[in-house]
């Protein structure tokens, strides 16, 4: 199989991850469309990794799953803010945490 359907592959899922962060309003939808738009570029990084023979891409992809750990963990520890606040996990409450 050709690495570059990989490509278009995750061409397709960082947009599709993007047009969610973008047009949604709930907090928890717009952290999955994140969560995607990582994994595409994981996808990337493995595709490139693989085609031209090293590993670096797979660490590095490795590092950003670790990143995106961090940001789901920082990511739902402020849906929980917002949720306590205003009884919803809507984004449009999200500039009244400064208080």
């Amino acid at each position: 199989m050709n690495l570059m359907w990989y490509v278009v592959l995750a061409l397709v899922l960082f947009v599709i991850g993007g047009a969610t962060v973008l047009t949604r309003r709930n907090a928890i939808i717009a952290l999955l469309g994140v969560e995607l738009m990582l994994n595409s570029c994981n996808l990337v990084f493995v595709t490139f990794a693989r085609m031209w023979g090293n590993i670096e891409g797979q660490v590095f992809a490795f590092f950003v799953m670790v990143v995106a750990a961090a940001e789901v963990v920082v990511g739902l520890a402020i849906v929980v803010a917002i949720f306590r606040t205003h009884r919803s996990a809507s984004l449009d409450g999200a500039n009244q945490l400064k208080n």
